[in-house]
This record gives structure tokens, C-alpha cells and sequence, in this order.
């Protein structure tokens, strides 16, 4: 009876396996079912990495353009630049030195004050104008050194960014005009206070100087007027245009076929969409300096550059990073050999700290259990708790993420540390749950 039974059992296991291997010499012969809608995932993924990095661009113009206070808490730290403060102080003796008459300067200082101007002078050596140029300039140095010059810089750049909106939007007024195609900074109280102090060294020629402006550049370009409607829609999409690629992104990953393969190729994408974006900042920083008059101080340029795209920059490499870690976590939960070879390693360093612990004598207590039967709940609860310290973190940089990253693997650690159960050793994927390709 029992060998029947064996023969019918093993008859019918040959069965199943012969229709198991019809079916799939059938599903091979047979053409993709959802050809469409793999071809429609795909199309939404690349059209969500296409737009990803323009989305970047269009938070960064939401953040510079419509907000005051960024703008100046961004180009605040440039008061403090030497290329800037060299470029100023050339700025402001150039103008002081087209209102100094040179040959009456020493008859009309006063008896008492010319000994004090001519030793000052004669520190400096060379021709009259050389000197009193170089003189002219340590005193705009000094001025332009000092706290007060950070604010006037920080109270202009405030009163500016409404002429930045103007030039980059092509809407607004302001008190700050555009003139040929640039914005640009009034020194005149930078002059003032030099002014005083010239006098104050005995020059008392600069005392009967005009009041002079003199203009100090701080965005330059010949194609302002061909780039505000782009940048004007880049403002109005805001923060909708990078939302818009992420929903495009998962509506393509929700269709696919295979979704964890589509994560991992959409964050590897976007990574690089990213990481494109970020050269082609390198590039246009050089195309743009070159393009400047030479009338323009290129090293401060250059400073004033870097300042204003310094929070895009860091917006580049955090998306590169979060790209990476992403689809480096897709990867490692799924059934790969190295992925589940990656795994079976955690596993196994949290059973045998677990069974350490418990020698020493260290018990979870009811803990164990309690998380060891709601552990899908625990570990999903982390990884939202993570997205959602991400998502509020106001301008994540690359570290952020990393940080993020690394404090969500110690605290899934946690958990597996405390659900482990040293009575039994359930295999690694069974531990992780079930990974569908």
C-alpha cells in the first residue's frame, strides 16, 4: 500500500512538474501581454529623469528669486571676499582719483596738516599720482575691511534683489536700476566714509569732492533679456516642477514589470541627470566669466558666481547621493546573489551579537517577542520616520542624506537585534520577507 502510494504521489509530482514547464514554454511563445504599459512606465520614467534636474534648477530660482532674506544671507559672506574687496577698493579709488586735482593738492592742504600728508606720501614713494593713488586705496582698503562695509554691502544686496527679480523675471520695481544688462551695487557710501578719512589724514583736498556714485557689479550678461521668460516659468513652477518628476518617476516605477529593477535605473538616472547638471554649472561658470568686459574683476565675478549657485551645488550632490543610496537599498533587497549574500551577513552578525548578549545574560523580556511579531510594522515605521526627517529638513546637503541613511540602518539593526530569537535561525530572505523582482 505504502509503495502505491509512493508510485501515485511521485506520478503525480511529474505531472505538475510537466505542466509547470508547459506553461512556461508557453509564456515564452506567447508575446508580452503588457507591452504597452511597460513601453508607458518607461516613457514616464525618462521624461521624470529629464525633468529632475530642471526641477532643481526651478527650486533653486523659487528660493534665490522669491525669497529676500536667502538672497542676502547668500551673497551676505561675499562683504568678507578679498576678490570682492580688492574689486571695490579698485572701484572706489578709481572714481576718487578722477576727482582729485593733483597738482593743487599739496597748496591747498593747510600748513599745519601738510607735514602729516607729505610723510604719509612719502612712505609710498614713486610719481605724485602713484602715490596718492596707493594712498587713496589703503584708505578704501581700511573702510572696505571693516563691519561697516558689510553692512552697506548687506543693506544693498537687500535693496538689490528687487532690481535681480527685475533682471532675471522681467517684473518688478525697484529702486536699483539695470544698466546694460547688469545689477549693480552704488559705492557712493563706501566713497563717503573713504572721504572722510582721507581728510581726517590730512588730505583736505577730498573734502571738496562731489559726491560721487560709482557702481559695483554684481550680475552681468548680454542675454538677460533672451533668458527671463525661461527663468520667469522656472519660478513659477517652483517646487511643483521637482514634485511633478517625482510622481512621473513612481507612476513609471508602479507600472513596470519589474519595480525594483525600475528603482534601481530611475535613482541611478536621476543621479546622473544631477551629476550632468552639475557640470554644466562648471562650464557656464567659465563661458561667463569670459564673456564679462574687462572692465569686470573676474576673480570677483567668479566669488559672486559660486556665491549665488552655492545652494544649487549643494542641491546637485544631494540628489546624486540620495540617487545612490536609494538604489543601492533597492539592490540590496532584492534576490541577487550578492544582495541576499549581503544580508545573510547582517543576519548573521545580529544573531551572534544576540547570542552574546544573551550569555552575558541580557534579556529582551517581553520587547522581543512584541517586536519579533509586528517587525514589518517597526521596520517600515523607520523607514518613514526617515523619509519624513528628510522631507522637513529645510536644504538637505549630501551628508544629510548620508546621515539619514546611516542612522536608519543603526536603528533597523536595533530592531533586528531585539526581534532576534537565539532559540531558532530563520534564513535571511525569510527574515527580510518576501523580495519580488
Amino acid at each position: 500500500m505504502q509503495g502505491d502510494e509512493s508510485a501515485a504521489e511521485l506520478a503525480a509530482l511529474r505531472a505538475r512538474v510537466a505542466a509547470l514547464e508547459s506553461e512556461a514554454a508557453a509564456g515564452k511563445r506567447t508575446p508580452p501581454r503588457h507591452r504597452a504599459r511597460s513601453l508607458l512606465a518607461a516613457l514616464l520614467i525618462i521624461v521624470g529623469c529629464v525633468l529632475a534636474p530642471l526641477g532643481i534648477v526651478a527650486a533653486w530660482t523659487s528660493g534665490i528669486v522669491g525669497n529676500t532674506d536667502r538672497y542676502v544671507s547668500t551673497v551676505a559672506p561675499l562683504a568678507s571676499d578679498p576678490d570682492v574687496q580688492e574689486a571695490a577698493a579698485n572701484r572706489v579709488t578709481a572714481a576718487l582719483m578722477q576727482h582729485l586735482d593733483l597738482t593743487a593738492l599739496l597748496e591747498d592742504v593747510a600748513p599745519d596738516q601738510r607735514p602729516l600728508l607729505q610723510k604719509a606720501l612719502g612712505k609710498l614713494g614713486g610719481s605724485l599720482e602713484s602715490a596718492v593713488s596707493s594712498f587713496v586705496k589703503d584708505k578704501a582698503q581700511d573702510v572696505i575691511a571693516s563691519k561697516s562695509f558689510e553692512t552697506i554691502w548687506t543693506d544693498a544686496n537687500r535693496t538689490i534683489h528687487t532690481a535681480l527679480v527685475k533682471a532675471l523675471t522681467g517684473s518688478g520695481d525697484g529702486a536699483v536700476q539695470i544698466k546694460n544688462d547688469a545689477v549693480t551695487i552704488d559705492l557712493a557710501p563706501v566713497i563717503d566714509q573713504v572721504k572722510t578719512r582721507l581728510v581726517d589724514s590730512g588730505m583736505s583736498v577730498a573734502g571738496k569732492i562731489p559726491e560721487i556714485h560709482t557702481d559695483f557689479t554684481v550680475v552681468q550678461s548680454n542675454d538677460i533679456g533672451r533668458v527671463k521668460t525661461g527663468f520667469r516659468l522656472l519660478q513659477i513652477l517652483g517646487v511643483w516642477l521637482p514634485v511633478l518628476a517625482l510622481i512621473l518617476i513612481v507612476a513609471g516605477i508602479l507600472l513596470s514589470a519589474r519595480r525594483r529593477r525600475a528603482v534601481v535605473t530611475s535613482a541611478l538616472a536621476v543621479a546622473f541627470a544631477a551629476l550632468v547638471l552639475g557640470l554644466a554649472l562648471t562650464v557656464f561658470r567659465t563661458v561667463y566669466l569670459n564673456a564679462l568686459p574687462d572692465t569686470v574683476s573676474q576673480a570677483a565675478a567668479g566669488s559672486v558666481y559660486d556665491a549665488l549657485i552655492r545652494l544649487l551645488r549643494t542641491t546637485v550632490r544631494m540628489v546624486v547621493v540620495l540617487g545612490v543610496v536609494v538604489a543601492l537599498a533597492a539592490w540590496l533587497s532584492g534576490p541577487g546573489r550578492y544582495a541576499v549574500a549581503a544580508r545573510q551577513i547582517w543576519h548573521s552578525g545580529i544573531a551572534a551579537t544576540r547570542a552574546s548578549a544573551d550569555r552575558l545574560g541580557l534579556r529582551t523580556g517581553p520587547v522581543g517577542p512584541f517586536i519579533r511579531r509586528h517587525r514589518p510594522w517597526f521596520t517600515w515605521g523607520l523607514v518613514a520616520v526617515a523619509a519624513l526627517v528628510y522631507l522637513l529638513w529645510s536644504y538637505p546637503t549630501g551628508w544629510v542624506v548620508v546621515g539619514l541613511a546611516l542612522a536608519l540602518l543603526f536603528a533597523l539593526a536595533v530592531t533586528d537585534f531585539l526581534a532576534e530569537d537565539t532559540g531558532e535561525h530563520p534564513a535571511a530572505d525569510k527574515v527580510a520577507g518576501p523580495h519580488p523582482s
